[in-house]
């Protein structure tokens, strides 16, 4: 059973603080005058607003399809207070372990680009640093208690954060 849509709003709490609201408080209220943008009239302008705007898209389709993923196969949500009751190892995840991480660092790397921002470029390094320290320390010792063998197989043949090109099939 999917859940349901309170669940699944409670869900996007994280995402909508990491994308939205963090990178733009932190660059109109904190740092304005630190931060870079991209020079008007520049020829590259318009190309690298596409860019970012092209990253952020990809993102958030890919965003979009591992909370699905988790929903319908996973039956929970993507925070750790209402955790997948099965291991999903379908469409991304059978490619690289976080898809879900990297949908959220492409959108604050797409608007990094879209803005010209180094702020949120920076925030994006953080974002990654900060996830990779939990997912080493924290997220995958817990999966490996909740999932057992299984997990241990699927850590041992797809990637953490670069995708492998042939997808994992379980056995």
């Amino acid at each position: 059973m999917p859940p349901s849509l309170p669940r699944f709003l409670s869900s996007l709490i994280a995402p909508i603080l990491v994308v939205g609201v963090l990178p733009l408080w932190l660059i109109r209220n904190v740092l304005a005058e630190y931060d870079t943008s991209w020079p008007g009239g520049s020829s590259w302008l318009w190309p690298a607003r596409v860019a970012g705007a092209a990253v952020f898209l990809l993102g958030l389709a890919l965003f979009v399809w591992c909370v699905a993923l988790f929903a319908r196969r996973g039956q929970g949500t993507i925070m750790p207070w209402d955790p997948t009751q099965r291991l999903v190892v379908a469409g991304p995840y059978r490619h690289v372990r976080n898809p879900m991480i990297s949908s959220v660092l492409f959108m604050v790397a797409g608007q990094a680009l879209l803005w010209g921002s180094g702020l949120t470029a920076a925030l994006a390094a953080v974002f990654f640093v900060v996830n990779h320290v939990y997912f080493i320390t924290s997220e995958e010792p817990g999966l490996v208690k909740r999932f057992g063998d299984s997990y241990r197989a699927y850590k041992a043949n797809v990637p953490r954060w670069l995708p492998r090109l042939q997808p994992y099939q379980e056995l």
